[in-house]
């Protein structure tokens, strides 16, 4: 199967799973014969429990962490609900540690974290993981993964990225795009960003800040935007522009919207108008970036992953008047299969693909680290 997988051969697969089970990785089990002739390849598995990642995802109203174990099992987590005002990158940090404390105590004795998967919504700088500015969390350079190293007893790297971004890792690796080399991904929260796997590839861009589709300017006669600007596209497919739609309170959350999918499930004619716009506006920016990136599939993510049966017939109405047949022909928008999850298993992919690059260096930084803390 492996041999299959990944375009190796036998003795180099047979190789590079001795290595990884040296290692402590994996544990290889005799498989039983499916009746072919010869004797039947062992089967490898990843040792999930006792191998693991921090993964944390911060949003407007809460926190998320995971202990994710190898091959992408999420072991033990944690969630802090927060009320707003929103915190400090300095009292999010401090939260993020509580959480990763209470998580590491459930974990296995034995378990070794090798590194931290960090998921924010806003531009991150790759040089030095600071989060250059996230509009709807109220931050402007701010240096979250030095303020959360302050914080955790673990002597591990720290990884930070966009959480649209991660999204569309996860989705494409373990959700409704698996296997699918061009996707684009939309997350839908209180804002609106984009993650793009090219040719199997994250698209970063130069800084790192490739994605930022929510403020694509759609209305020139829009609402102001969180960043600065106005008639971004997120201030009219955003979650606080459907609520209003809604007669809802924009910073409802997701008990506002809980309490929108119902109506519209029951058919009430004002929470099925706010879909039918959100699905017009929706279509309209979706329209133009289709064209310019041409993906095998479009993955709504976030709450647009739950409104999705409500607004999807008005989306599809405006992308078949927007988008060219040949184009739009070839691509499919689908809801999320990883739901609100998919940022947070993001994180536990981006982190373990920076481990995995060299597992002897990975498994020697966590001995060290746990002998520090020890």
């Amino acid at each position: 199967m492996l041999t299959k997988e990944i375009g190796l051969h036998r003795s180099a697969v047979g190789d590079l799973i001795a290595e990884l089970t040296e290692l402590g990785f994996v544990q290889e089990e005799r498989s039983t014969s499916n009746g072919a002739p010869g004797r039947p390849s062992p089967e490898a598995h990843p040792r999930a429990t006792v191998n693991v990642v921090f993964a944390v995802e911060v949003l407007v109203e809460s926190i998320s962490v995971a202990a994710v174990g190898l091959g992408g099992r999420v072991i033990e987590s944690a969630r802090l609900d927060r009320a707003r005002p929103i915190s400090s990158p300095k009292r999010t940090a401090t939260d993020i540690a509580r959480l990763m404390r209470r998580v590491q105590a459930k974990l296995d004795p034995g378990a070794r974290v090798f590194a931290v998967g960090l998921a924010v919504p806003g531009l991150v700088r790759q040089s030095d993981r600071t989060v250059v500015m996230a509009p709807n969390l109220g931050w402007v350079d701010a240096p979250i993964a030095s303020l959360l190293a302050e914080r955790i007893d673990l002597d591990v790297p720290i990884f930070v990225r966009n959480e649209a971004d991660l999204g569309a890792l996860a989705e494409s690796r373990r959700g409704v795009a698996s296997g699918l080399r061009d996707v684009l991904y939309i997350s839908g929260e209180v804002g609106v960003g984009g993650g793009l796997i090219s040719d199997g590839r994250l698209l970063s861009g130069t800084t790192g800040f490739a994605g930022e589709i929510g403020h694509i300017p759609v209305n020139p006669d829009g609402d102001p935007c969180n960043c600065g600007s106005h008639g971004c596209w997120e201030t009219e497919v955003g979650e606080g522009r459907l609520l209003r739609r809604a007669g809802l309170p924009a910073d409802g959350g997701r008990p506002a919207m809980a309490e929108l999918l119902e109506a519209a499930d029951n058919g009430e004619a004002v929470a099925r108008q706010a879909m039918d716009e959100q699905g017009r506006w929706l279509g309209y920016g979706l329209a133009g970036l289709i064209s310019i990136f041409n993906p095998e599939a479009v993955v709504l993510g976030g709450f647009l992953a739950a409104a999705f049966p409500y607004y999807s017939t008005a989306l599809e109405r405006e992308l078949t008047a927007r988008v060219t047949t040949s184009i739009r022909s070839q691509g499919r928008v689908l809801p999320s299969a990883l739901g609100l999850e998919a940022p947070l298993l993001g994180a536990a992919e981006l982190a373990w693909d920076e481990i995995l690059s060299d597992p002897v260096v990975a498994v020697a930084a966590a001995a060290r680290s746990s002998a520090a803390s020890a």
